[in-house]
């Protein structure tokens, strides 16, 4: 290849990147039908993603119907305050975004971490901006050895690639097993992953007065970012934000057909 004239080295790359396509045509990340481009969703799935956009709660990130000016905050960020100080989320966890969440998680889909933490990146464009360093929520060792990958810390890896961001998973662990928070109430989450987290002795100087932005995949109630923001702010992280790829939300922010409003 190296003595081809460049006209040719052209052509011959140009049919390579066909012939790729032909045999491994791009795919839908929401449905898996054949689309024109790599990491794009179809027609049906676009329309079925609900993007986070302002204006929201400037603390929960939750959607406000309407514009409440600058700065304002949610009944639920006024009545609890978060340990956090800011959480903000790409998409809501409804349709296409739930099965692209599922097929990361369950599926071994890490090739859909890359283009989820680009939409995260638009949603959290001001927390990364602040950031020093990005954390995932980890996974405990007998969780990870069964998954045998961490979706949250491929996302993480991804943003921190994308952005130039460092990333840190060893600062903080999983310091014991916690049942799964799917199909528990908020107060059995709380329990589930109350003192689950920790950062390490041997961690803590290179965290201290640094500012963390947490890492998960989807936001439900907040209890386990919640647990991991106590945990890091007691190890002497300067601030920590969270940054999730979807969110659930309330039943008030959905019409009849899941879809945000």
């Amino acid at each position: 290849m190296a003595d081809l004239p460049l006209e040719f080295k052209r052509l011959f790359s140009i049919a390579a990147a066909q012939a790729g396509r032909a045999l491994f045509p791009p795919l839908c990340g929401g449905c898996r039908r054949t689309v024109s481009l790599p990491a794009t969703l179809c027609g049906s799935c676009w329309r079925e993603l609900r993007l986070m956009e302002r204006p929201w709660c400037e603390v929960l990130g939750v959607p406000f119907g309407v514009d409440m000016g600058e700065g304002a905050l949610s009944p639920a960020a006024i009545a609890n305050p978060p340990p956090f100080d800011r959480a903000r989320s790409a998409v809501a966890y409804t349709g296409v975004a739930r099965r692209m969440v599922q097929a990361l998680k369950y599926n071994d889909r890490t090739d859909l971490a890359p283009w989820m933490a680009r939409w995260m990146m638009r949603a959290g464009a001001e927390l990364i901006r602040d950031a020093d360093v990005i954390v995932p929520v980890p996974l405990h060792a007998r969780r990870f050895l069964r998954r045998r990958f961490n979706q949250s810390a491929e996302l993480a890896r991804a943003i921190a690639g994308l952005s130039g961001l460092g990333f840190e998973p060893a600062l903080v662990v999983r310091a014991r097993p916690t049942r799964q928070q799917v199909g528990l109430g908020l107060a059995e989450r709380e329990q589930n992953v109350r003192g689950a987290f920790k950062v390490p002795v041997a961690e803590r100087e290179r965290l201290r007065g640094r500012r963390v932005l947490a890492v998960d995949d989807v936001y439900t109630t907040g209890a386990t970012v919640s647990a991991m923001a106590r945990s890091l702010r007691r190890a002497g992280a300067a601030g920590v934000d969270v940054l999730t790829f979807a969110r659930v939300l309330p039943e008030d922010f959905l019409d009849g057909g899941g879809n945000s409003i």
